[in-house]
């Protein structure tokens, strides 16, 4: 039995080790376009900032290991370019000697990730233009900063926000364009009014409701261009987002977002072809379809669960609920399940609560301020979705991703037992401090 697996980052090396430890004598290759295997992406703003010193740091299992250590067949720069499903056949381009590969497959799993948005901006390929998605892109940015003091940040998602505080931890002067009217993907706008204050209190200089037009320069970039004014950049970071790696599949039903669906047995529109991580669609159990939210914990999760199956053992994917949290200078950011705005468009009523209280006892001298919003339904009173910012919203978000996942209502919180003492909580927290409200 010939496994292929297209992508050697998390999904498709999670996958590769379940198959191992399945079967011991398994053909398995792998195909990577770049250069690392298994490695932190989520680490690379911190990697610019000086807090993680090396970029080896980042790489859980180095290719070596792979390679000698469970006889799998680990390729770098070679890029998969077309599928032949009829044929069971991968064509691959060999990147460093030009030449073109036949690869065949018993079974297929297609993890290539996502890659980057960059969009088609006059200018966008000056020197000096940089995005985040990779080990060699915090490289190349990190060996600029020493000749670089104005940093022109382009987009205010989490990868977007994540390198503003890397860049002003370092001392850069940042400007911040966004052309959404507030900051931090799917936070509403009454808490993400907090994000932009907190980004505003540390020095950025942040534009909402802004339009990049084109990039200029003599080579390098030297200014960005808006529909409302231009700015001086000697760096920039194109920070708008990412789209699958799925522009050379064909035969494969896809969704809207490009992302290839997949059941809950990862299981793709062709036999004997599996999709997992970021190129893949998530079920989504709030909203009940197929979505598309590209993060490393899914991405691990359908990975091996992906090699589980693909190696004969019944498993399936329950799906997510949308959780997601984020350092932001002082600030902890966290949210799950629906935003307001997803919650409207899923044709529900929909109601909310918002309270600020303490993250420990109030008489505890570094009690600190945490917002917290509840979203249910209106009628059933079921818990939709939750975002916290302030100290510990990294403890509460947990609780309410557990109870989306297992659909509680906002009653039933106030029933969880949840821990207590003065250095950690109040004796009733946050988040039952804002059930009681409902």
């Amino acid at each position: 039995m010939k496994y292929l697996i297209i992508g050697g980052d998390a999904a498709g090396m999670s996958a590769a080790m379940q198959i191992v430890r399945a079967q011991k004598q398994a053909e398995i290759t792998v195909i990577e376009q770049g250069e690392y295997y298994s490695y932190a992406q989520c680490g690379l703003p911190y990697l610019i900032s000086g807090e993680v010193e090396d970029a080896a740091d980042l790489v859980a299992r180095p290719r070596a290991t792979f390679r000698e250590k469970y006889g799998i067949d680990a390729r770098v720069r070679q890029q998969a370019q077309a599928l032949d499903t009829a044929g069971k056949t991968v064509v691959v381009a060999d990147l460093e000697s030009g030449r073109q590969l036949h690869e065949s497959y018993d079974k297929l799993l297609l993890a290539m990730g996502a890659r980057a948005r960059k969009p088609a901006w006059p200018g966008v390929d000056l020197a000096g233009v940089h995005v985040l998605k990779a080990i060699p892109d915090a490289l190349a940015i990190k060996a600029m900063m020493a000749q670089v003091d104005d940093v022109v940040v382009i987009g205010g998602g989490y990868v977007g926000l994540e390198a503003v505080e890397a860049l002003r931890h370092i001392g850069k002067s940042v400007r911040l364009l966004h052309r959404s009217g507030k900051l931090g993907a799917n936070f509403d706008e009454d808490m993400a009014a907090l994000i932009l204050e907190e980004a505003q209190n540390h020095g950025v200089q942040v534009h909402l409701n802004e339009q990049v037009q084109r990039l200029k320069g003599s080579g390098r970039v030297s200014t960005v261009h808006t529909d409302k004014g231009s700015y001086p950049a000697q760096l920039v970071l194109v920070a708008v987002g990412v789209e699958p790696n799925t522009q050379w599949v064909d035969g494969l039903a896809k969704h809207e977002s490009g992302a290839i669906l997949v059941d809950n047995q990862l299981r793709t529109s062709q036999a004997d072809i599996f999709a997992a991580g970021d190129c893949a669609t998530q079920y989504h159990r709030i909203k009940g379809t197929q979505d598309y939210v590209p993060l490393g914990t899914t991405a691990n999760k359908q990975g091996a669960l992906a090699g589980q199956i693909i190696s004969g053992q019944q498993r399936h994917f329950a799906g997510i609920v949308g959780t997601g949290v984020m350092r932001f200078f002082g600030l902890t950011l966290a949210r799950t399940g629906l935003s307001s705005a997803e919650a409207h468009s899923s044709q529900r009523q929909v109601d909310s609560v918002m309270i600020k209280a303490r993250d420990k006892a109030g008489y505890m001298p570094d009690a600190g301020a945490l917002h917290v919003k509840l979203l249910y339904d209106q009628e059933s009173k079921e818990l939709l979705g939750g975002q916290l910012i302030g100290p510990g919203a990294d403890k509460r978000i947990d609780v309410l991703a557990t109870a989306l996942f297992h659909g509680m209502t906002v009653p039933d919180l106030l029933h969880l037992d949840l821990s207590y003492a003065p250095p950690f909580n109040g004796v009733w927290d946050p988040i039952q401090q804002a059930a009681r409200r409902v």
